[in-house]
């Protein structure tokens, strides 16, 4: 017997048992044997070794790609693969090029970087169940200083008359 799941019983997702017909069984035996799975034991432990086996990728995780959708000039413009054992790093180098534009872009523009951080997402492979590196996000935020606003001039003028005389040189 075997467990399938149907839902024309009214109910979404209803489990139920069924029968196999003669040609099922022999069917299914056939591709075990092909499998060298000749117990449903043995097929547990083949299933519990490709999940455990870093070596063995399933067809999800091969045929993952990764792109980035920011307007900026950075890597992974074009969808491509990474292999899994790389990914995290990949994903790490190319979200600290955003960081590393966010502080070109300040330094240009007489602006200064506040505050720059990144996060790494991950996700779970819904066929084979293992995390993966999903992608990131940089979040940055620059300050940009504007001499010709009036608020400007006044707040540095506050700050002149603030820091006059607290710093007296005496070797003069």
């Amino acid at each position: 017997m075997s467990i399938g799941i149907n839902s024309s019983y009214g109910m979404p997702g209803y489990v139920r048992e069924y029968m196999q017909t003669p040609y099922e069984k022999e069917r299914e035996a056939e591709m075990r044997k092909a499998a060298g799975i000749e117990t449903p034991a043995e097929e547990l432990k083949e299933k519990v070794k490709k999940r455990t086996d870093p070596n063995t990728e399933c067809e999800t995780c091969k045929n993952r790609k990764y792109v980035d959708g920011s307007d900026e000039m950075v890597s992974f413009k074009t969808a491509q693969h990474i292999p899994q054992a790389a990914v995290a790093t990949r994903v790490r180098a190319h979200e600290q090029e955003h960081v590393s534009n966010a502080y070109t872009k300040a330094a240009q523009d007489n602006g200064k970087v506040l505050q720059a951080s990144v996060a790494i997402h991950t996700a779970i492979c819904p066929e084979c169940g293992r995390t993966y590196v999903s992608g990131g996000t940089t979040t940055t935020r620059i300050m940009y200083y504007n001499e010709d606003n009036p608020y400007q001039k006044d707040l540095k003028l506050q700050d002149a008359s603030k820091y006059e005389g607290m710093n007296v040189d005496t070797k003069g």
